[in-house]
Parts: C-alpha cells; structure tokens; sequence
C-alpha cells in the first residue's frame, strides 16, 4: 500500500486542479492505495463536493478512500523559501512533508512553490549520505524516448562533483523510473572532446570516467531532443541547474512555437495535436526531488488537473521502485 500526500492549496489552480487530480488519480490507482488531501480542510471539504455533485458512483466510491489532513497555514507563490520551514509549519506543505518524515505517508507532490518544496523536503526528510544537493530530475521528450535531465533548476552553481552526484541519481533514477536497465549518462556541454567546457564541466568529465557509471562523455545541446549523440542512445543529461533550467523553458516553448508555424502552413489540427501532445509535460507530471530520503514530486506551478494526476502516479512509481533506497545505494558506491 502507497500512501500519496497531495498539497490541495499548492500551485496557480488551487485547490480546484488538486483535488480534481486527486478525482481522477484515484480511479486509476488499486484500492490498496491512499491519496491523503492535505491543506484547509473546511476548503478541501467544500470542493471536493463541489466536484462529486453528479459525479457517478464509481467515483464517488473511489474517493471514499481520499484522507482529508488539516494544515491551517499556505505557503505562497511569492513566499521565500525559509518560510517554508519557520514561518508556517503548519502549511499543507511542510505538514504533507513531515507525514512522511514520521512514517504516516510514503510521497509528497505539491505544484505550490518550488523552492519552499526544496528547502522543506532537504530539511525535514533530510539528504542521503554523500550528498552535498538534491537535484530536480526532468523528464524531456525526445526523437528517440524521453531522457531525464539533472539539475534542472534546484542548483544554478555546481562543483564537478556535484555533477558526479547529479550522475549517479539520474542513474537511479534512469533504470527504475524509465526502465533503462544500463542508462547511458552524458555530460552537457560546448563540445563534445573531454576539453571543452567550464573548469567544472571538465573536472567532472574526468571524474565520471572512473564513476562506474556508463558515461559515454560529452554531448551537446543538438543532442538533447534528438535523445542520442554520434556514440550512441543517451539515458541521462547531466548540467548545473542553470543550464538545465534554461533548457527546460526553451523546451517548454517549443510546442506553442510549432503548433503556430504549422497552423500557418495549412497542417491540420489533429497532425498538430499528435506532435504538442508528445512535447507536453503534463505526460510526465512532475519532476522528483533527488537526493532526499523520500519521494518530493514538484510539479509545475500552472499544472492542470492532469499533469498533477501524473504526478501522483510519478510518485506512485518512485514509491513501488524503492528509488529512493536504491538512490542511498548508489551513493553508498
């Protein structure tokens, strides 16, 4: 049994797109498993019948099996991050991380204030032994099968052997989450010879060298949507949170730019709804938190219904792998 902490009062959408997720999560999830609405109770309460009234039996009989857990307080967009942790520690947030700090749930999602998760989820869950950071490990479409990338926004600086760290999570991450069973880890940078680079990018070269993984060096960002370089099929993308960060936005971009490139050229819209639906992160959900001892979900802040759905199956996911365990393994290495 999965018990799965929802942040009813995080993200743009609040507490509609949240407990709508939470409608259509608890369909699909076997009814061993436990989604636990966290947030103002009398608001999650009113919503939720709101949303039930007419609603079939089925579903009003699945989520019989919601769990309904009080938080007083709310985090904000605007909030900064130490808020989080000794302004309101009673907020649906740092409440729906601590559950799984005292062993009553077993993963947190939350599409409410990305750096108040971060900084709530390395404080309260802690980080597994011989990590310096978590990283934010992205799923991103590509022309092969998607590959995750690490950071992508949790760290803008990094010491080369972050970068090794970030590796070795994407490792983890790359084979029980995608299924890869020897996931091939690139290092993105300006070139593809072990000198390119920042001093950082190029310590790290040399270092993943001897890391154990399987890092088949250097790629570029040409490479990233393809999903491969001319050495082969790449599993995980290795940057420093900036870059990754960048990466990320420009992705996000991509679909709305040829979604209008093509409606100007007379494609039709269910060719253009195939492609935008395959560059849509809402597939994915949400990003996990690496590197702590639990399972942190961060989904987009303008996450629809979903998206957030996704992301309660991503944390499922992350939950029945034992990502986290194995991630302590790695480390451990």
């Amino acid at each position: 049994m999965a018990r799965l902490a929802l942040d009813v009062m995080g993200g743009d959408h609040a507490p509609a797109a949240p407990i709508a997720a939470a409608l259509l999560a608890v369909q699909e999830l076997g009814s061993e498993h436990v989604i636990q609405l966290v947030g103002r109770e009398a608001v999650i309460r009113e919503q939720l019948d709101d949303q039930l009234r007419g609603a079939a039996p089925l579903v009003r009989e699945a989520a019989a099996r919601f769990e309904v857990v009080d938080a007083p307080d709310v985090i904000e967009m605007t909030d900064k991050p130490s808020v989080a942790i000794r302004g309101k520690p009673n907020s649906s947030m740092s409440l729906g991380i601590r559950l799984q700090a005292e062993g009553r749930s077993d993963a947190f999602i939350s599409a409410g204030n990305t750096g108040a998760q971060m900084a709530a989820s390395t404080f309260i869950l802690k980080l597994h032994e011989g990590l310096s950071r978590p990283a934010i490990g992205t799923v991103f479409p590509t022309a092969r099968q998607p590959v995750v990338v690490l950071d992508s926004g949790a760290n803008v600086d990094c010491s080369a052997a972050e970068l090794v760290q970030f590796a070795r999570l994407g490792h983890v991450y790359a084979r029980d989450i995608l299924g890869r069973a020897n996931p091939a880890v690139g290092l993105l940078s300006i070139g593809e010879e072990p000198e390119k680079g920042n001093a950082a990018v190029k310590e790290a070269h040399q270092l993943l060298l001897g890391a154990g993984l399987h890092f088949i060096g250097n790629i570029e960002g040409r490479d990233v949507p393809v999903g491969a370089c001319d050495r082969g099929p790449v599993d995980v993308v290795v940057c420093d949170g900036f870059t990754g960060n960048v990466l990320l936005k420009f992705y996000e971009s991509v679909g709305p730019m040829l979604f209008g490139m093509m409606m100007k050229n007379g494609v039709t819209k269910e060719q253009i709804g195939a492609i935008v639906h395959a560059l849509d992160y809402a597939k994915y959900g949400g990003a996990p938190l690496l590197g702590v001892r639990g399972v942190s979900i961060i989904c987009h802040g303008k996450s629809s219904p979903e998206a957030i759905k996704n992301g309660l199956l991503a944390g499922l996911r992350a939950v029945e792998t034992r990502m986290s365990h194995h991630i302590g393994e790695q480390l451990a290495k």
